[in-house]
């Protein structure tokens, strides 16, 4: 057990290097953008593991949205860590029972899956909270780190930081739209629906905008690129 937990730790040093800069980030904009404190930024990244659900409701509470529409946000943009559980289950030691699986569920994020989908061996309940806690703990110091400095930089300053946690979500999204059309529709779709909603529809909140755009892009790219039978044993 020893063993499996420092090795989940080794696999998640990377996923805590990177978590410390994209968190930086993210706290600088819940300080600047939504006038949390140090306190409560950390608390969100404690109990709400995901860059992009984080931003979202920042955006929400910064307009003043409803807890409605905060919760349909983030069912929207998290709902994919329910697939990716689903897909770590077929790849689950026979130690895995269901307070242990309820437990894993919380650190399930992009990256954690990518590691654990990777594992040859099944995955033991000791490696997978190794590889959480050490990213966990990445992702929230570094969102403490960077609402501190929030609070002490520059108006100026801190705005320009900001721009590291849209940095990260652009990292993400150019690879996979590179090689696939559906991808790429998804996102000019999105950003188009988004500046509509923005410029000609400003009565819709932020926040249902979101919401909106999100799942007209993503059912207007399955019935254009539907995945064909073989793509989708392969």
């Amino acid at each position: 057990m020893k063993r499996d937990f420092l090795r989940g730790m080794s696999h998640g040093i990377p996923i805590c290097l990177g978590y410390l800069s994209v968190s930086f980030g993210f706290g600088i904009l819940a300080v600047s953008k939504a006038g949390l404190s140090v306190f409560q930024a950390s608390v969100i990244s404690a109990s709400n593991l995901t860059s992009a659900g984080q931003k979202a409701g920042i955006d929400v509470i910064a307009a003043a949205g409803t807890i409605i529409e905060m919760i349909l946000l983030q069912l929207t943009i998290n709902i994919r860590y329910s697939l990716m559980a689903l897909s770590l289950s077929q790849k689950l030691d026979k130690r895995f029972t269901t307070p242990h699986r309820l437990m894993a569920s919380y650190g399930i994020t992009d990256e954690i899956f990518a590691v654990c989908s990777a594992q040859k061996n099944p995955l033991t309940p000791a490696y997978m909270y190794g590889m959480i806690l050490i990213a966990a703990v990445g992702w929230i110091t570094g969102t403490a780190l960077g609402a501190a400095a929030g609070e002490l930089l520059p108006a100026a300053v801190s705005k320009a930081m900001e721009i590291v946690l849209y940095g990260m979500f652009i990292a993400i999204i150019i690879p996979p739209a590179k090689k696939q059309h559906s991808v790429l529709f998804v996102i000019i779709m999105a950003a188009a629906l988004s500046v509509i909603f923005r410029y000609a529809l400003p009565m819709v909140s932020d926040g249902f905008a979101i919401i909106i755009s999100a799942i007209a892009a993503s059912a207007a790219a399955a019935l254009i690129f539907p995945v064909r039978d073989e793509e989708a044993e392969t």
